[in-house]
């Protein structure tokens, strides 16, 4: 009886880079391909090796580990690289989420891209796409900002300049400014612009938080601040 054929796209290549996507919250969401490749790849670089280690030891997997994040980026993504050229499979992955969107990641892919070397990407969950596809607000377009600068300023001219932005703006935002910038969307674009705030996603106490900025405003500060967030303002003329 012929053996069933192995399935390539679950083998890792040598020489390859591999930017696979973990779960954001439900671990369940762990694709069986992004499973297989951190199970057989040389090496996985991750922003804390704590919490990757955690998460592939839940799965039943162990591999080596190579803390990969903000303060050390630029250095090891040149090591990594040229491991790679070498002949080694290596895997980048962040906390949580897609590597390289508002996370580590860009700077070895660009590294492998300007070497000509293999980078294959491994999809799976995301925060933005996620709260994007569940929210309501238009999705034929948007502009993803990731997180904004921590001064007040500095985001209401964030706001200012795209107060007439002909598509959905899209944002993540951390537990210590979320009050103030939902404040500050109300101020600027005023309290009758829709807008989604969400948290939590894929988790127990997942919430979405949709409607005018004012009253988004008031259910936000009613709630658990707790979190990480990613905040969606529609155009200026959508009605939800």
């Amino acid at each position: 009886m012929t053996a069933p054929a192995v399935n390539s796209s679950l083998v890792p290549q040598p020489g390859h880079l591999y930017v696979v996507a973990t779960p954001i919250g439900n671990l369940a969401d762990l694709s069986d391909r992004a499973r297989a490749i951190l199970g057989a790849v040389d090496l996985v670089a991750c922003e804390d090796t704590r919490t990757t280690g955690a998460m592939l030891a839940r799965f039943g997997l162990h591999r080596e580990l190579v803390a990969y994040h903000d303060h050390n980026e630029t250095e090891v993504a040149e090591r990594l690289t040229a491991l790679i050229a070498q002949g080694k499979s290596v895997a980048v992955v962040s906390d949580a989420g897609t590597p390289g969107l508002s996370d580590p990641g860009f700077r070895i892919v660009r590294s492998c891209r300007r070497r000509n070397l293999p980078v294959i990407p491994v999809p799976g969950a995301c925060a933005l796409v996620a709260v994007l596809s569940a929210a309501g607000l238009p999705t034929n377009g948007f502009l993803f900002a990731g997180f904004l600068p921590p001064k007040t300023a500095a985001r209401i001219a964030f706001l200012e300049k795209h107060r007439d932005f002909d598509y959905t703006l899209a944002l993540y935002e951390s537990c210590h400014r979320i009050d103030k910038f939902a404040s500050e969307i109300v101020s600027v674009l005023g309290p009758d612009r829709v807008i989604c705030i969400a948290k939590e996603v894929t988790k127990l106490h997942e919430t979405f938080l949709i409607g005018t900025a004012a009253d988004v405003e008031v259910r936000l500060v009613k709630g658990s601040l707790k979190g990480e967030f990613v905040v969606l303002i529609a155009p200026k003329d959508y009605v939800l």
